[in-house]
């Protein structure tokens, strides 16, 4: 008899421009509007960090953040909708927030569409707090949707008192 082995545990690396096909196909499975192959190529190229988050050697999801002097911005994070509900966007948005503190972020900001729940409820969880709305931010369906804006303040420790997965 043999055994069943069980797939790897998640891998994180650094995102690189040779992942871009791979990124395109989730981004458009995960987002009604997704980001275009150029911004991503621009924020590569801008020297944005990011990280790729893989699975038995396949990319499962992705994150970008901009870091200007102690502040830290989310721009894009996204896990593939065929792997959602694992905990994995738990695991990317907590590796995000640690670059975020290895590059000397005092807070870190993203924003989310209020109708994204799931994404909210997560963002909460792991001490991120509502601080604003960016009216009309996101095409919408109907027109346009706002963005709630939210942050989290990375004091002594944050990171080793988030609760556990």
């Amino acid at each position: 008899m043999s055994a069943v082995s069980s797939p790897r545990p998640l891998s994180l690396r650094a995102l690189r421009e040779s992942d871009l096909n791979a990124v395109m196909a989730i981004e458009v499975r995960g987002y009604p509007y997704p980001w275009t192959r150029g911004i991503f190529q621009d924020c590569l190229r801008a020297g944005y960090p990011g990280l790729a988050m893989e699975e038995d050697g396949l990319l499962m999801g992705y994150g970008l953040l901009s870091i200007a002097a102690d502040e830290a911005h989310i721009l894009n994070i996204c896990v593939d909708p065929l792997c959602q509900s694992r905990g994995h966007g738990r695991y990317l948005l907590r590796a995000l927030v640690t670059l975020a503190r290895d590059h000397g972020a005092h807070r870190v900001f993203l924003e989310v569409r209020p109708s994204n729940t799931s994404a909210v409820a997560l963002y909460h969880s792991e001490g991120f707090n509502e601080i604003g709305r960016r009216p009309r931010y996101y095409p919408a369906r109907e027109g346009r949707e706002d963005a709630l804006v939210m942050a989290i303040e990375l004091v002594d420790d944050d990171i080793q008192v988030m609760p556990p997965l």
